[in-house]
C-alpha cells in the first residue's frame, strides 16, 4: 500500500501568521525578519471566515489581498486555511441546527471553537460555498502553494449528538447493513431485550441508567463518527482538487475517532501534524527515566505511518495555555531547537512554529509564540535563527529521505476505538505501547508505527524484521491469515495477552483464545485473570536463567497452555496458583517465530525479549550513545543522516568509534565528544552500493 507523503527539493520553514490580528502597519516588517529568519512559507486564514464573508453571501477579500500580496513581495509562500473549524456568529445565530449537542442533550454555544457539527446539510453548504469562494479567488495566486482543510479536526471534541448526527447515523447504518435484521445480529440485540423494528428507532449511544453502552453499537459510533469526519473533509477537498488542481491538500493533526489513514490516501496530498512535546512534560509518573518529551517521537512516529514525509503544521515555539488552563512551561534555552529536528528526524520536511507572534486578546493570550507581546528581541527568536541558518544550509540534502526502522509497533483503529469502552484491554495497550517504544528508545533501536487496516499487504509487513502487536482484541481471519503469511516468511511476531477473542462487531468468538492466532502461536489459553486489588502481578522465571528475576507480569495474566510441539516455553508464572504454567512463549512457523506474552508488556520483561531477540543498535559499530540521546536515522539510496538529540539538561558523553562528519556544525568528530544540554548533532554517511 504506498502512502501519500510530501514532496519537496528544500526544507520549507515558517509559521503560522494571522494578519486580522495584527495592525496593518506590522505586516511588512513582520514579513522581513521571517526572510531574515530564512523563512519561506507562512499559514494564515484557519480562523477568518468572517474577514472574507461578514454576512452572510457578502464575500471580502481586501484584508488577506494585501497581506498575501506583502507575503509574496517578500518572498513568502502562503497555505491558506479554509476557516470552518470557527463558524461566525451570524451563521451559528440563523442556523442553530449547525450546533453540535453533547450525549446528555445540551447544545455548545458559540464562543469557542469546533462548536458545530459535519451533519448539518446547511452547514455542510455554507462550508462548501466559502470553500469555494476561496479556491476561486486564490487559484492561481503565485503565492499561495496549497491548503490545509479546517483546523484539527476532531480536536477538543469528537463525539457529536446532535438531532442531524443520529439522523446521519440511521442513514450510515442503513448503508452498512442494509437491513434492521444485520443490524440486531451485528449489535447483539437480543441481549437485554434491544432488538430493533424500526429504523426511526435507532440512535447514537444516548444516557441510560448504566454508564456503559451497548459495546457493539458504541463501536459502530466511532466507526461512522469517523467516516463522517471524512465525508466533511472531502466536501471542500473535492472543491479545492477542482478548482485549484496546481495547489496540494493538507488538514493538521490526528485525532481521535478519526482514521487519518483513510482520509489522507482518500482526500489529501499528505498529512500534517501538530506538535508541542512540552504536553508530555507535565504527566506525573513515578518512572524514575521518564520520556518526558522524548516521547513526542512515539506521536511522530504515528504521523509518519501515515505519510512517510510530512508537515508540522504547528510546531511548539513558546509556553502554552489558555486564559483557564495554563498548562506548558517555558521551553529551557535550546528546547525549541531541539523539537524540530526531532519533528525532522522522524519524518518532516516542512515545519511551520506556532505561532509568530503571542496573541495579545483571546483564548490564546498565553499560548506564546516565537514573538512576545512587545515584539522585542527574545531567546526563542535568536534560537529560531539558528535553525533558520542550519536548514538553509542542510534541509536539502535531508528532504525526501526516510526513516529507517526494523521493528515496528503494530496499532489499528478498531481496537483503539473499542479500548476506549472495554478497558479490560484499552488501558493494557497504552502501557504496552510505552514499554516498548520506552525500551526500544533507550536501546537506540529506531522503531516505527504500523497501523494494521484491510488494506494493509504482505510487502507492508515484510518491510520489518520484527512486529509488535500487543493486544489485538479485535482480530479477523484475514488479518491472522496475512501474518501468517508474514510469520512464514521469516518475520517475527509478538502478540500479548488478550489477543484474537473478538470478531469485527466486538462479540466474543466461541473458540479459544487467541482465536485466529491460535494455530499461529501453538497454544491456547486455558485460563486468565485480572490483576486487581489482592491479586498483585507475579513474578516471571526465565526458562534461560537460574534465579527469577524482577520481572512481574502485569495487569492481565493469561495462563497459557502448549497445543504444538514447535513451541518454545521461555517465561513460566513463578507465582499464583498457575506458578509453573507458561507466561511467555515462542512457536516456531515455517521460516519465522510467533511470540505470545501473557500479560501486559512492561519495561524489564520487554528488555528481556529484546536480549532474547539480540536486537542491536544499527549505530553500534559507529559510536557509542548514552540513554539520554535519542538516535534515529533518515537515508535514501546514496546517504544515511543519523540525528542524535540530547533531551537532558546536561551535557552527556559520545564515543565515535569511526571518524564522522557533523553536518549541523560542519566538523569531524572522532573518539570522545561531548553534546551539551538539549543539542542535536546530524551525521551524515555515505550508504555503500
Amino acid at each position: 500500500m504506498v502512502a501519500k507523503k510530501l514532496t519537496l527539493d528544500t526544507f520549507e520553514l515558517g509559521a503560522c501568521y494571522y494578519p486580522e490580528q495584527w495592525p496593518e502597519e506590522l505586516w511588512a516588517d513582520d514579513f522581513r525578519r521571517m526572510k531574515e529568519l530564512n523563512f519561506s512559507v507562512i499559514r494564515v486564514a484557519e480562523f477568518a471566515w468572517t474577514i472574507f464573508e461578514p454576512t452572510e453571501g457578502s464575500f471580502q477579500f481586501d484584508l488577506f489581498d494585501r497581506a498575501i500580496d506583502l507575503a509574496h513581495h517578500f518572498g513568502l509562500k502562503v497555505i491558506l486555511g479554509t476557516p470552518t473549524a470557527t463558524p461566525p456568529v451570524w451563521l451559528t445565530h440563523r442556523y442553530p441546527e449547525v450546533l453540535n449537542v453533547s450525549n446528555e442533550g445540551v447544545t455548545y454555544h458559540h464562543g469557542m471553537r469546533r462548536h458545530y457539527n459535519y451533519s448539518s446539510p446547511i452547514y455542510r453548504s455554507l462550508c462548501a460555498r466559502i470553500t469555494r469562494e476561496m479556491a476561486m479567488h486564490y487559484h492561481n495566486h503565485p503565492a499561495v502553494i496549497g491548503w490545509q482543510i479546517d483546523n484539527e479536526l476532531n480536536c477538543e471534541i469528537n463525539v457529536f449528538y446532535a438531532e442531524v448526527d443520529h439522523i446521519a447515523f440511521r442513514r450510515w447504518l442503513i448503508e452498512i447493513y442494509k437491513d434492521l435484521t444485520k443490524l440486531n445480529l451485528a449489535w447483539g440485540a437480543v441481549f437485554w431485550n434491544q432488538s430493533y423494528t424500526s429504523w426511526d428507532q435507532v440512535h447514537l449511544t444516548r444516557p441510560s441508567v448504566s454508564d456503559s453502552p451497548n459495546p457493539h453499537q458504541a463501536l459502530d459510533e466511532k466507526r461512522f463518527i469517523s467516516d463522517n469526519t471524512i465525508s466533511f473533509a472531502k466536501l471542500q477537498a473535492d472543491i479545492l482538487r477542482e478548482v485549484a488542481p496546481l495547489q496540494w491538500v493538507t488538514t493538521n493533526g490526528i485525532f481521535g475517532h478519526l482514521d487519518s489513514h483513510k482520509m489522507t490516501n482518500d482526500l489529501l496530498d499528505f498529512i500534517s501534524y501538530d506538535s508541542y512535546p512540552l504536553f508530555a512534560t507535565t504527566e506525573t509518573s513515578s518512572d524514575l527515566n521518564p520520556l518526558q518529551d522524548r516521547k513526542w517521537g512515539l506521536n511522530l512516529s504515528m504521523v509518519r505511518a501515515i505519510s512517510a514525509q510530512f508537515c508540522v503544521m504547528e510546531q511548539q515555539s513558546g509556553p502554552g495555555g489558555w486564559v483557564n488552563r495554563i498548562e506548558l512551561p517555558s521551553p529551557r534555552p535550546g528546547q525549541m531547537r531541539l523539537w524540530t529536528y526531532q519533528s525532522i528526524a522522524h519524518g518532516a520536511d516542512m515545519l511551520l512554529y506556532f505561532r509568530w507572534r503571542t496573541a495579545t486578546m483571546g483564548t490564546e493570550i498565553y499560548w506564546h509564540g516565537i514573538n512576545d507581546y512587545h515584539n522585542l528581541p527574545n531567546r526563542r527568536v535568536e534560537e529560531v535563527a539558528r535553525v533558520g541558518r542550519e536548514l538553509a544550509s542542510v534541509g536539502k540534502l535531508i528532504v525526501r529521505t526516510s526513516f529507517k526502522a526494523d521493528i515496528a509497533i503494530v496499532k489499528d483503529y478498531d481496537n483503539e476505538w473499542d479500548g476506549e469502552l472495554d478497558t479490560w484491554h484499552g488501558p493494557m495497550e497504552k502501557k504496552s505501547l510505552v514499554a516498548w517504544y520506552k525500551s526500544l528508545q533507550y536501546r537506540h533501536i529506531p522503531v516505527d508505527i504500523l497501523t494494521y487496516r484491510i488494506e494493509t499487504t504482505l510487502e507492508d509487513l515484510l518491510q520489518y524484521k520484527t512486529l509488535v502487536y500487543p493486544h489485538p482484541t479485535i482480530m479477523t481471519d484475514e488479518c491472522a491469515r496475512l501474518f501468517e503469511d508474514y510469520v512464514s516468511q521469516g518475520g517475527t511476531v509478538i502478540f500479548g495477552c488478550r489477543t484474537g477473542y473478538k470478531n469485527i462487531h466486538g462479540h466474543c468468538n466461541m473458540a479459544a483464545f487467541p482465536g485466529p492466532v491460535a494455530e499461529l502461536c501453538g497454544i491456547t489459553v486455558e485460563d486468565f485473570t485480572l490483576i486487581k486489588g489482592i491479586y498483585k502481578a507475579p513474578p516471571i522465571k526465565w526458562r534461560d536463567q537460574d534465579n527469577i528475576k524482577a520481572t512481574h507480569a502485569d495487569m492481565f495474566n493469561d495462563i497459557i497452555r502448549v497445543q504444538s510441539p514447535t513451541v518454545e516455553i521461555v517465561a513460566e508464572y513463578a507465582a499464583e496458583y498457575y506458578a509453573g504454567k507458561p507466561a511467555l512463549t515462542k512457536n516456531s512457523f515455517g521460516q519465522g517465530f510467533a511470540w505470545y506474552y501473557g500479560a501486559a508488556f512492561n519495561e524489564s520483561v520487554v528488555g528481556e525479549i529484546i536480549k532474547s531477540l539480540k536486537l542491536k543498535p544499527p549505530i553500534e559499530a559507529i559510536c557509542d550513545v548514552p540513554w539520554q540521546v535519542e538516535v534515529a536515522i533518515r537515508e535514501s539510496k546514496e546517504s544515511s543522516f543519523i540525528f542524535l538529540l540530547n533531551y537532558s539538561d546536561q551535557a552527556e558523553t559520545l564515543f565515535f568509534k569511526q571518524k564522522v562528519y557533523d553536518i549541523l556544525n560542519e566538523r569531524w568528530l572522532t573518539g570522545e565528544v561531548e553534546i551539551i544540554a538539549f543539542d542535536v548533532i546530524i551525521i551524515k554517511l555515505e550508504r555503500q552500493p
